[in-house]
């Protein structure tokens, strides 16, 4: 009997190997499929010097209350950086912002008021890994307040929203829910529900990188900001005119421009298929701390409600032109 459940045994672990190993090998052939490029799938590069895991938590009441402060600081005898209070906050309750406060971020600009710098508070309240969090979050913020132009005196929020001023849209936080085409698999964007043909916004400056079809994003354009620290991911363009007229790669965007279409494209290898079923946007956007990150199996990806709701703030108006029938921005 001995003898027979050893044979058993090891017929189990047979199987259960060759199973794994279909399933590695499947997993394997996906990753090359989806690529959003050229169909490869590399490692990210082990270099140390580099981030490799960043999470975005602040919520729109925490970006919110610091970009005031930033701004009504700037003509101050002590500006105060909202990323550095992000980053502070962050590394105090370690990236935690579920229990936020705004009294918690007015105590520590009341001290950055005086002159003190804010290395000087981390090390007086032994805060750690604040460098950490000012990487990750002046990557992801970096390009988002200034001064509107070369020529204005007017100083805030720069960026804008990725839905044109006036066009209905819905949305909620679904960052992380599950998809299926394909595979299972998290959402890794912040979907913005709007009709078909909804002009679409560039967020920021930037060069656009890829534009084309992608079978689970369908028409897609990725514009890299030109600090290359982010990749904006704009997917699910309308099916026929998807893109702004004479838009191409390498191109040079302006924040606020026109770029696409809301559609439903997406979910078939077959190009120009409308495969969604309900019309929307999905924006996303990737940090890249080196360049091996921005196609690999370890990308850094940002949830981006509360960013998005941030952005509400500023929104592009643009005006149809009846005869090519396409939206531009308003000067």
């Amino acid at each position: 009997m001995i003898v027979l459940y050893s044979l058993k045994s090891k017929k189990i672990l047979s199987i259960l190997s060759f199973s794994l190993l279909l399933v590695l090998c499947f997993l394997s052939a996906y990753f090359m499929l989806i690529n959003d490029k050229d169909g490869s799938f590399v490692n990210c590069s082990t270099d140390s010097d580099f981030i490799k895991y960043a999470e975005f938590n602040p919520t729109y009441e925490a970006l919110e209350y610091c970009m005031n402060v930033d701004i009504n600081a700037q003509k101050s005898e002590h500006q105060i950086n909202w990323i550095d209070l992000l980053a502070y906050y962050a590394a105090k309750y370690y990236g935690d912002f579920s229990k936020y406060e705004n009294s918690s971020i007015s105590k520590i600009a009341d001290k950055l008021k005086t002159g003190i710098s804010i290395e000087k508070l981390c090390e007086d309240n032994n805060i750690e890994n604040f460098e950490y969090y000012k990487e990750v979050y002046t990557a992801v913020l970096a390009g988002f307040l200034g001064y509107k132009n070369d020529n204005s005196d007017e100083y805030g929020l720069k960026v804008y929203f990725p839905i044109a001023k006036s066009f209905a849209y819905e949305h909620y936080d679904d960052f992380g829910n599950m998809r299926t085409y394909g595979y299972t698999r998290p959402h890794l964007g912040h979907d913005l529900i709007a009709q078909t043909g909804t002009p679409v916004i560039a967020v920021e400056d930037g060069i656009v990188e890829v534009m084309g079809w992608n079978q689970y994003g369908g028409w897609r354009i990725g514009i890299r900001s030109y600090d290359k620290k982010r990749y904006y991911y704009y997917a699910h363009l309308r099916k026929d005119k998807p893109f702004q007229e004479g838009l191409s790669e390498n191109q040079a965007v302006k924040a606020g421009d026109v770029i696409g279409y809301v559609g439903k494209t997406g979910y078939s290898l077959t190009e120009n298929t409308n495969n969604i079923q309900t019309s929307h946007l999905h924006f996303g956007m990737q940090l890249i701390f080196d360049e091996s990150q921005k196609e690999c199996d370890n990308e850094i990806w940002i949830n981006l409600y509360h960013i998005t709701r941030l952005l509400e703030k500023n929104k592009s108006e643009v005006y149809r032109n009846s005869e090519t029938k396409y939206f531009y921005k308003k000067d």
